[in-house]
């Protein structure tokens, strides 16, 4: 199975995503003028060697009218510090993108940078969400690569929403910000297109530390929409004091990664470096590997939600694991156990995805009498599945089969079994032996 994988340990933003794919890519020169080609107004990206504790790998640059606007005073290499660890290109984020501006008229902000811009003045125009929308959509890239570029930009839309407290349809994104994280989001999902893995994996996320200056003022390391976007993903912060995860780069692992974990074990192809900007002790690079990965069909992490049960019937029991499988939990089973004064009981157990579990809470504390639910997150792995529709001497009848890790299973469906065996008057063993399943 061809698998990428990404070593985020400087965490990861939009434009160093980009550079390590593009590193992986066959013909570099021909992915640039295809993206400088797409129709992203005023935008020009390129990309430049860059050496970083001795490692060299490459940097893109997004140029917006000719210039990467205030590299100067943002805490780049050279130039006039803001005092901040960030990389240049991730501080931009803040200031332009990520931020929104709610304003009803002519009222000022800061722009991080010691200026600042009256929203009443003719030359600074926002964009809403669904400017960004349209930019996407008339752009000259195919329609999956649209597609994954809109899922991703709606992730960071939700997430200001949510941290500002203001509806999506009222964040305005200023416009040189706007184009400088179109390009890489874009970018990267074109480059993700054109690699095509089947699987994406990455190590858990490193968010750095300390604060980061934006129009609002300093934000606490991670910023409020990274860590909502962030959300039931493994993170975590070390001894760099610095913003080292952006709300572009943490929308683009959450909707392309599949897993996040240690590296498996894989035959490597091809390895690339994405450079920040920033000079840190260890090398600021985001790394990914592509290759092979032998005898894994799919895996991910899922949530294991328990409770205890000593007071309830066997009829709420078993209507409350029913509802929980109507509702998509993976798996709702019961064990015998032994309560407190001697009394018989049970442990509840309902398994479902990571992204479902503050549902499935809801659910089991709504339709169990338990007080309280212990949570684990597990890591699982999944043959591939497939159902078929056969002809059978006795009628049509569905196959499961399944396969990987060197081995293939099938199984007739058991609705369908017991449908035959009810309609033809027949016994369940009559009917599966008189099917012939695939090996």
């Amino acid at each position: 199975m061809r698998a990428l994988y990404l070593e985020c340990r400087m965490g990861a933003a939009g434009d160093m995503l980009m550079a390590a794919l593009l590193e992986l890519c066959n013909d570099r020169d021909d992915f640039l003028r295809r993206l400088n080609g797409a129709g992203i107004p005023n935008v020009v990206v390129t990309a430049e060697l860059s050496k970083k504790c001795g490692i060299v790998g490459t940097r893109v640059r997004v140029a917006v009218g000719g210039r990467e606007e205030n590299f100067e005073t943002q805490g780049g290499e050279g130039g006039n510090s803001h005092n901040n660890d960030s990389d240049n290109h991730e501080q931009l984020e803040h200031i332009h993108s990520g931020i929104l501006h709610h304003h009803h008229g002519g009222v000022s902000h800061n722009h991080g940078d010691g200026t600042a811009h009256r929203h009443d003045e003719p030359h600074h125009r926002h964009n809403s969400y669904h400017d960004i929308e349209h930019l996407i959509n008339s752009l000259n890239i195919n329609d999956a690569v649209k597609k994954n570029a809109l899922e991703v930009y709606k992730l960071i839309a939700d997430a200001e929403s949510r941290a500002h407290g203001v509806a999506v349809d009222k964040i305005h994104f200023h416009e040189v910000g706007d184009a400088d994280a179109v390009a890489d989001i874009v970018g990267v999902c074109m480059l993700m297109d054109e690699l095509a893995p089947e699987l994406i994996l990455s190590s858990p996320v490193n968010l750095g530390g300390g604060h980061v200056r934006c129009a609002h003022g300093l934000l606490p390391v991670p910023a409020p929409a990274t860590a909502d976007i962030l959300r039931n993903i493994p993170v975590y912060s070390d001894s760099v004091d610095g913003e080292l995860c952006t709300p572009t780069g943490a929308a683009l692992l959450k909707h392309f990664v599949k897993d996040f974990r240690g590296m498996p074990l894989m035959t490597v192809s091809k390895i690339g470096y994405g450079m920040g900007t920033k000079d840190f002790e260890r090398a600021n690079c985001l790394r990914a590997y592509i290759g092979e990965i032998s005898g894994i069909s799919n895996e991910e992490n899922i949530a294991e939600l328990s409770c205890n049960l000593d007071d309830m019937t066997p009829e709420a029991v078993s209507f409350a694991q029913q509802l929980l499988l109507d509702e998509g939990a993976l798996d709702v089973y019961t064990l015998p156990a032994g309560m407190k004064k001697g009394r018989a009981g049970l442990i509840f157990t309902c398994l479902c995805c990571l992204e479902e579990k503050e549902k499935f809470l809801r659910l089991m504390f709504k339709h169990t009498a338990t007080l309280g639910i212990r949570e684990y997150i597990t890591h699982r792995y999944i043959l591939n599945r497939e159902d078929k529709e056969v002809q059978t001497p006795i009628g049509k009848i569905r196959i499961k089969t399944a396969h990987g890790f060197g081995v293939q299973k099938s199984k007739p469906e058991y609705e369908d079994v017991a449908r035959i065996a009810r309609e033809k008057g027949m016994s369940i063993d009559d009917v599966l032996n008189s099917i012939k399943t695939p090996a």
